[in-house]
């Protein structure tokens, strides 16, 4: 598939469920449980739109929520997607519930996972996160997974300025430690509490400067499409540092993805304005052919680049958590 600017969208984010069970403060607001969810497209509806993705060329599918392991179903789901041939199949999780559920997943056909941990510390952890005795869950989790097979394990670390960013270079150790990759993500405008700032944002420059300077780096060559510059250490330590810079160093020009939301909506990018609404198209029992036609009308209509920071930026009416990372 191509856009109208020529790049090839060959990466599928779905969204399972935007139920989540931690409340990180960058994403949710307050300490209550959001009692509102999207109707979620069945796991069959989940399949047949899958299915017709990847009949149109796309190779790699990462499962998403909201927490994706919230969702009875998931190993079942992540076998009919390895039987339809995906090359590249991943979840992203908050690690909670990963323990168990990262064997079963690897013999299921998942590849790779990546968790998100915001912070080493035990009682940091719980303020972000606000959750009390998630941080040994979330730490066990990373060591069945490696344990497992499911590799590289990615570390996602969002960091905020005043909260979590005086651990760049404890991050750095960790990924050193455990041999793991730690992507440190530039804190983006989809929050429920509409608290973003650019003052907040962490941006590329001073993430590489601290780490260089006690852990020196070596840039490692990626696909134009990767989200991550990705870097390893000069002293040839295991691990790997990724940074997704999308605020101070945008990606757009050469992204290949599109995403669909848990009510079965295609989104052409994070900062979308428009949504697509493939749900109603599978309801009404559309043949495939139709499905597909959607589906490139979409993909011709995605946006050349998001607009953060910039006079008379529009928030997407969706926050993160509804949209699926």
């Amino acid at each position: 598939m191509l856009d109208r600017f020529q790049r090839s969208i060959h990466d599928l984010r779905i969204s399972v469920t935007d139920r989540c069970n931690y409340r990180c403060v960058y994403c949710r607001a307050g300490e209550a449980p959001n009692g509102h969810h999207a109707a979620e497209l069945s796991w069959d509806e989940l399949a047949r739109a899958a299915s017709n993705f990847v009949a149109l060329g796309i190779r790699k599918i990462r499962l998403t929520g909201g927490e994706p392991l919230l969702r009875a179903g998931l190993v079942d789901f992540v076998a009919q997607l390895a039987a339809m041939g995906v090359e590249d199949l991943a979840v992203t999780t908050n690690g909670h519930l990963l323990a168990d559920l990262a064997a079963p997943l690897r013999r299921a056909g998942l590849r790779r996972v990546t968790i998100s941990l915001d912070s080493v510390h035990a009682e940091k952890f719980a303020r972000i996160t606000r959750v009390a005795a998630g941080f040994p869950r979330v730490v066990e989790s990373i060591e069945r997974a490696q344990a497992a097979g499911l590799a590289p394990v990615k570390i996602n670390v969002v960091l905020l300025r005043g909260f979590n960013d005086d651990e760049v270079e404890a991050f750095a150790a960790f990924a050193r430690e455990r041999g793991v990759v730690v992507r440190f993500i530039e804190f983006m405008p989809l929050e429920e509490g509409r608290v973003w700032s650019r003052e907040m944002v962490v941006p590329y420059d001073e993430i590489v400067a601290r780490i260089e300077k006690i852990h020196p780096l070596v840039e490692v060559p990626g696909a134009p499409s990767e989200t991550a510059l990705r870097f390893r250490f000069r002293d040839g330590a295991p691990g790997e540092i990724g940074i997704i810079a999308p605020v101070t160093r945008p990606f757009c020009g050469h992204c290949s993805r599109v995403r669909l939301t848990a009510d079965g909506k295609i989104r052409t990018c994070l900062f979308s304005l428009r949504e697509w609404d493939l749900a109603q198209l599978l309801r009404q029992g559309a043949e495939d052919a139709a499905i597909q036609a959607f589906i490139l009308r979409a993909v011709l209509h995605k946006e050349e680049r998001h607009h953060i920071g910039e006079p008379g930026f529009q928030r997407p009416s969706r926050t993160m958590v509804h949209i699926g990372g």
